[in-house]
């Protein structure tokens, strides 16, 4: 069968985070790996985790589409990566909303309600105004809006966030909405939720198993979308579009990026052991004997 010939047009729009319970399921599941992951694979934690969860759920859906030519092209890709990637983001998601319940469990939710409330109003104003322009995606922003309760509230800020910082160099100066508003809403979204985790359920497991757990889980997020972005880039070189069917989680992490995680690199850096989007096709891990190598 022919490689798909159609370049991707429509740049994928980052998504919110799924609710608690759902990511807090997705945690169990990858639970196993998580604690048997050998730490020699851990990565540093240089970029947010909640806009690249939202980033990888928001590209989701196109590189499902592409799974059967991923199948039948390279038959020896590790397609269990690109299955449990959902997997993956959502538990990273939770272990880093339980490693800020940790960090912080006395947070008070109300005065975070206080200020959460009017700034998802804001940006989600602003959001709207820029999507009949289409300088956003309408459908993402619409989804956003359908949101209702404490719970929605936080994850459409760390979505906002997202999809104002994924296209800020297009929307810089066509918005009242601010770089510091942005990064607020990257940060006050998590941290909103961590306080209602803490509130429902109380404090979860202790500063270091926290952090333990989050760098294990961000590092098998990491892993399975740098080998799923390598696979893409084989298959869809002649196209030249991989980069934006699976863009780096690395790039653009500058200007209106959250700083909730430790500082980042260059804008452009790659995570450790990762090719670009750009690959040459020789490059590609599932092209070479054996497949892509197991994380553990």
């Amino acid at each position: 069968m022919a490689k798909p010939s159609t370049p991707i047009k429509k740049k994928p729009a980052p998504r919110k985070p799924a609710a608690p319970p759902q990511a807090a399921a997705a945690f169990d599941r990858a639970l196993p790996e998580i604690a048997a992951l050998n730490p020699d694979r851990l990565v540093a934690i240089n970029l947010d985790i909640p806009r690249a969860v939202s980033q990888v759920l928001g590209v989701l859906p196109g590189l499902l589409a592409l799974r059967p030519a991923i199948a039948e092209q390279l038959q020896k890709h590790d397609l269990a990566l690109l299955d449990r990637l959902e997997t993956y983001a959502l538990a990273a998601w939770h272990a880093h909303l339980m490693w800020l319940s940790s960090r912080d469990p006395e947070s008070a939710v109300k005065p975070l309600l206080a200020e959460a409330v009017p700034l998802r109003e804001n940006l989600l104003s602003d959001a709207e105004a820029l999507a009949r322009r289409g300088l956003l995606d309408a459908e993402a922003v619409a989804e956003i809006r359908a949101g209702q309760g404490h719970i929605d509230t936080a994850n459409d800020l760390v979505a906002l966030s997202a999809l104002f910082s994924g296209s800020w160099s297009e929307i810089a100066g066509r918005t009242a909405a601010t770089e510091e508003e942005v990064k607020r809403a990257g940060e006050i979204g998590p941290q909103l939720l961590a306080s209602l985790g803490v509130r429902e359920h109380g404090a979860g497991p202790g500063p270091t198993e926290a952090a333990d757990r989050r760098a294990r889980a961000f590092a098998l997020l990491v892993h399975a979308y740098d080998q799923t972005r390598r696979a893409v880039a084989y298959l869809r070189w002649d196209e030249g579009d991989a980069d934006t069917i699976a863009p780096s989680l690395y790039k653009g992490r500058g200007r209106a990026a959250s700083s909730s995680d430790t500082a980042a690199a260059s804008d452009d850096a790659a995570p450790p052991g990762a090719a670009p989007a750009g690959t040459p096709a020789p490059a590609a891990p599932s092209a070479a004997p054996g497949g892509a190598p197991p994380l553990n």
